[in-house]
């Protein structure tokens, strides 16, 4: 994953469909994140689904994925067992410790913040694919 990719939090498939769209009419690559917490409430199954949908849909987008787990160490436990590509675990002590030593093994990438500040969330977008586009266009890409 990289970190100089624009991140765009998505909530549905819609959002992550809408916002790959943009990303590959403005030939720049960004990152899919799942909404704060979402392991928690939507499932990683859902996730997983969604991000799948997504990269079927808009195979021409380049775009990486992070399932945000938030504070809870099961769930990104699992997350590391399932191989999705990137996982974001904010809680602290042994448990992240724990949690870097697995990702650090399987290479997955354990990102330990939130999404940047700048972001783009979707959670009240009617129109996703213009609301990406808009947010790329403001200076939020650097064209790779």
């Amino acid at each position: 994953m990289s970190a100089r990719r624009p991140a765009i939090v998505v909530h549905d498939l819609d959002q992550a469909i809408g916002a790959l769209r943009a990303a590959a009419t403005a030939g720049v690559p960004v990152t899919l994140w799942s909404a704060p917490g979402a392991a928690s409430y939507a499932g990683l199954g859902f996730l997983r689904a969604v991000f799948e949908k997504a990269r079927d849909a808009v195979p021409e987008a380049d775009h990486d994925t992070v399932v945000d787990c938030r504070g809870n160490a099961v769930l990104a436990h699992e997350a590391l067992s399932r191989s999705f590509a990137s996982v974001a675990f904010t809680g602290r002590g042994a448990m992240r410790k724990t949690l870097q030593a697995i990702a650090n093994e399987q290479g997955v990438p354990l990102i330990t913040t939130g999404p940047a500040r700048g972001a783009l969330d979707l959670v009240h977008s009617a129109d996703p694919e213009r609301d990406s586009t808009d947010y790329l266009a403001k200076g939020h890409a650097r064209r790779s």
